[in-house]
């Protein structure tokens, strides 16, 4: 399995971000590090670290698309309301073994049923 260097925003449950954890990636979570945090700030934590986000808040793909605000080197949005705490995790887990699946430089869209992605301009 690959490895994810993710920073996930406050509305990842802190379930999946500890799962994903002891799976062996490399998260930071925003509810640790900078509780609060405006969506700027987040996406610029994201990019000074050079993370992958890992949001349910629609909003960064407009920052990203529309306000021309840096972008970091992939974002991965769930559009599902999670059935449970760690579902987030699962499912982002389940796509990780998805070899033709890659999240650096896109902005993906995850829900239940699909994936979609969309290159991130000036990404990695």
């Amino acid at each position: 399995m690959r490895e994810l260097r993710g920073l996930a925003d406050e509305n990842v449950p802190r379930a999946s971000v500890l799962i994903l954890r002891e799976a062996g990636h490399d998260i930071a979570a925003v509810a640790e590090a900078r509780p609060g945090a405006s969506d700027r700030e987040v996406l610029d934590m994201a990019v000074a670290e050079n993370r992958i986000l890992l949001t349910f808040d629609r909003d960064f793909g407009m920052l990203v698309y529309r306000a021309g605000v840096e972008a970091p080197s992939g974002v991965v949005l769930f559009r599902f309301v999670p059935a449970s705490p760690e579902e987030p995790s699962e499912v982002l887990l389940a796509l990780l073994e998805r070899p033709e699946l890659e999240f650096e430089g896109y902005f993906s869209v995850i829900d239940r049923e699909r994936v979609r992605q969309r290159p991130i301009q000036g990404g990695a």
